[in-house]
């Protein structure tokens, strides 16, 4: 095996991969035999409903697509991130870092995908405590990208500080002499 293409990034592909595929299946689910974008909304629980929304931004719906040049541009954006999250995997060897970065690159691709095919990302995940909703309307592409995000924000504020102290090294900005 190449060093590029170690255990651990070769997992990361498949994690990639996975969420990329189980993204796509359920937005068919969910738009097929379920018929949400015909019937608006099913509840299913007394927290959790399933509510269609064409999702034409980015996080947070910012960007909104107006036209075909901005909906074009937005593809262009998340594709060239989502080659940047790559590059990123394949030069990490941790795998707590890969399956954080695997998570983005999965979620990333599948919300590619709806954009390019659709002009729109399929959102359907509608959580909430009675009328509060804590969150906006997602999907599991979203869901896999806020994970993956947290998983490395955690990684980089809390383990590598970590490995800094086992290896008697000073911890940025901390002097020896406290």
């Amino acid at each position: 095996m190449s060093a590029l293409f170690t255990r651990n990034r070769l997992i990361g592909l498949a994690i990639a991969a996975l969420i990329a595929i189980v993204d796509q299946a359920v937005k068919l689910y969910v738009v097929g035999p379920l018929m949400l974008r015909q019937v608006g909304r099913i509840d299913l629980l007394p927290f959790f409903d399933l509510t269609y929304t064409e999702n034409r931004g980015v996080s947070l719906g910012m960007f909104q697509a107006s036209n075909m040049e901005m909906r074009w541009l937005l593809v262009a954006l998340t594709a060239g991130i989502a080659i940047v999250v790559l590059v990123w995997m394949m030069r990490e060897r941790k795998f707590g870092d890969i399956a954080g970065l695997a998570l983005i690159l999965g979620g990333a691709l599948g919300n590619i995908r709806d954009r390019y095919e659709l002009g729109y990302v399929i959102d359907y995940a509608d959580f909430h405590i009675g009328t509060f909703r804590p969150f906006l309307i997602f999907n599991i592409a979203d869901a896999a990208i806020t994970i993956g995000v947290v998983i490395i924000l955690a990684r980089s504020l809390l383990v590598r500080e970590k490995d800094a102290t086992e290896t008697g090294e000073t911890p940025r900005g901390e002097s020896q002499d406290a």
